[in-house]
């Protein structure tokens, strides 16, 4: 049985790196170094914190995540506490994801390492890729934007200093 090849679409975690800027940036820190504290039979250990916001590193949006007219995916109210957080439909009910992809590499498509931040990716951009997802896959649109994961201003920003949305697809008529 072939179950294909498994790609990790993570980048990694890292003190600047980019995240988006009303949430809080990731911060890793040890808060005991070996031998700070060393047991009698001489063993000791290292400790740290880590400390990220919701939308930090690559990550995935919960449905529960943005919401219209005071209501959820499929029109249900959201039950939110600081404690709890937002039900239903939580990051947590995102069971993991293996499935049958293909990519749609429209930076190559284009001839560039990474597309405008304001370049919109439409259905004759993919038509153009020669590649259907299976029924029930996933789509990969490439824009070639990881390539600036390593420069958090240009990132986020496209190196105006005004939070940009970065290329992709976008709903007919909508602005941003």
């Amino acid at each position: 049985m072939n179950i294909g090849k498994v790609y990790d679409l993570a980048q990694p975690l890292y003190a600047g790196m980019p995240h988006f800027p009303t949430h809080p940036p990731f911060s890793r820190t040890l808060t005991k170094m070996h031998g700070e504290m060393v047991l009698a039979n001489g063993a000791s250990s290292a400790a740290e914190t880590i400390t990220l916001g919701g939308h930090v590193g690559t990550h995935i949006d919960a449905l529960s995540h943005f919401s219209c007219d005071g209501k959820l995916h499929g029109g249900v109210a959201p039950v939110q506490s600081y404690s709890d957080g937002v039900t239903p439909y939580g990051v947590d009910t995102v069971e993991p994801i293996f499935r049958p992809a293909v990519l749609f590499d429209i930076a190559r498509l284009e001839g560039v390492e990474a597309l405008p931040f304001d370049f919109v990716v439409t259905p004759e951009h993919l038509e153009a890729c020669g590649v259907t997802p299976p029924k029930g896959g996933i789509a990969l649109i490439r824009t070639g934007w990881g390539n600036l994961w390593n420069d958090a201003r240009r990132f986020i920003t496209a190196g105006s200093g005004v939070v940009v949305r970065g290329p992709g697809p976008k709903k007919p008529g909508a602005s941003g």
